[in-house]
């Protein structure tokens, strides 16, 4: 039976979870992928993917993903590349999220790295 701690935590990242994804999809973001990463990185327990259709738009999700996650007492976010908005990095603790251009999604393909079953701990490299 899991402990009182760890059902507390899960319950945050759920809410977590559901807040980013929920703001992503309020915010009209595309192609959204929800990654579970827990136990592939100790990055964070989920990496979300997202795109959105221009720079413009790129920068108004994060921004608002940004006030969604600092209003839901989610804390404050470390966010890279706002001010380009090609690629906008969102890091809140537990979760990563990555808001594309299309063009530099594709380039990048985080998905396919991050989905990839995991190797068995007997295969040699």
């Amino acid at each position: 039976m899991p402990s009182p701690a760890r059902i507390s935590v899960d319950d945050a990242v759920s809410r977590a979870i559901k807040t980013v994804l929920a703001s992503l999809e309020d915010s009209k973001a595309e192609n959204i992928v929800s990654i579970d990463i827990q136990g592939k990185s100790s990055l964070g327990d989920y990496m979300v993917v997202a795109s959105g259709r221009s720079h413009r738009h790129v920068a108004a999700v994060a921004d608002h993903l940004l006030k969604a996650i600092k209003d839901a007492g989610l804390g404050t976010a470390r966010v890279e590349g706002l001010s380009g908005a090609d690629w906008v990095l969102i890091d809140s603790g537990d979760i990563i999220v990555h808001v594309f251009r299309p063009e530099v999604r594709e380039f990048y393909n985080l998905e396919k790295m991050w989905q990839a079953p995991d190797l068995e701990e007997e295969t040699l490299h």
